[in-house]
C-alpha cells in the first residue's frame, strides 16, 4: 500500500512555509523589513533558535536578505525579471512604451475582469480606499503623489484578481515604470484636463468593480489605457513639433 508514516514537521519548516506563502501571495513585498527577531518569534509562536533557522533557510533560497544594522528584508525578487541590458533597451526606444501600454491593456483588462468576479469584499474595500486617496490627492496637485496612487490603484486590482503569477509579473513591470524606464508618469498629471480625465476614468473602473460587473470593469480599464496611449502619443508629437519650431526660430534669428 502506498502509505508512509507521517513525520512531525520541524517548527522552522512551518515558519519557512508561512513566509514563503506571504511572499508568493504578494503580502510581503520586495524590500519590506521583517519585524525584529523577538517580535516575530512571538507572533509566530516559535522559539528564537527555530526562527533563526527558518530565516537562514530563506536567505539561502534568496527570498530574504540581511542588512547590517538594519535587519532582515524581503529580497528584491522582482529585480531579476529583466536583465539590465534589456531594461536599458526598453528605455532607449519609444517603441517599448507603446508595447508596454498594449501589454498592460490586455493583462489589466483580464485582471479587472477576474477581480470583479473573484475579489473578496475586503479586496474591493482596499480598491475603494485607494481610490478615495486619489480623490483626496486631486486638489493638492502633486504629480508625484498622484502617480504613486495611480500605480497603487492598478496593483490593488491585480492583487484582487488572485493570480500570483500575474501579480509578480505586473509588479516587476510597475517597478520599471516607477523608475521611469517606459515613461515619466508625472507628465500626465501636470495638465489640468488630463488629471481630471484620469480621475474620472479611475472612478469608472472602481464603480464597475464595486458593482462586480466584469465586462464593465474590463471596458473601463481598456478605455483608460487607450487614453493613456493617446496622451503619450500627443506628448511625443508635441515634443517633436517643438524641436522643429526651435530650429525655425533659431534660423529666423540668424537671418
Amino acid at each position: 500500500m502506498p502509505f508512509q508514516k507521517v513525520q512531525p514537521e520541524k517548527l522552522s519548516t512551518s515558519v519557512v512555509r508561512q513566509i514563503e506563502l506571504l511572499i508568493l501571495r504578494g503580502i510581503l513585498r520586495p524590500g519590506e523589513r521583517l519585524p525584529a527577531e523577538r517580535e516575530l518569534s512571538e507572533r509566530l509562536g516559535v522559539s528564537r533558535p527555530s526562527l533563526r533557522e527558518a530565516i537562514s533557510t530563506l536567505q539561502e533560497k534568496g527570498l530574504l536578505t540581511s542588512r547590517a544594522g538594519a535587519g532582515i528584508f524581503v529580497a528584491d525578487v522582482l529585480g531579476s525579471a529583466f536583465s539590465e541590458s534589456l531594461v536599458q533597451l526598453f528605455a532607449a526606444h519609444d517603441e517599448a512604451v507603446f508595447d508596454y501600454i498594449s501589454f498592460r491593456r490586455d493583462l489589466e483588462g483580464l485582471a479587472a475582469e477576474r477581480a470583479a468576479r473573484l475579489a473578496s469584499d475586503t479586496d474591493l474595500l482596499v480598491i475603494q480606499t485607494v481610490f478615495e486617496k486619489m480623490e483626496a490627492a486631486h486638489p493638492k496637485r502633486n504629480p508625484t503623489d498622484e502617480a504613486r496612487l495611480d500605480a497603487d490603484f492598478h496593483l490593488a486590482i491585480i492583487e484582487a484578481s488572485h493570480n500570483v503569477i500575474m501579480l509578480h509579473m505586473m509588479r516587476s513591470m510597475y517597478q520599471l515604470l516607477r523608475e521611469g524606464v517606459f515613461y515619466n508618469r508625472s507628465i500626465m498629471f501636470k495638465q489640468r484636463t488630463t488629471r481630471a480625465e484620469i480621475l474620472e476614468q479611475h472612478r469608472a473602473i472602481n464603480s464597475a468593480l464595486q458593482a462586480r460587473d466584469p465586462d464593465a470593469a474590463r471596458a473601463a480599464v481598456t478605455a483608460h489605457l487607450d487614453y493613456v496611449e493617446q496622451a503619450l502619443s500627443d506628448h511625443k508629437k508635441s515634443r517633436h513639433n517643438e524641436d522643429i519650431a526651435k530650429q525655425r526660430f533659431e534660423h529666423e534669428q540668424s537671418r
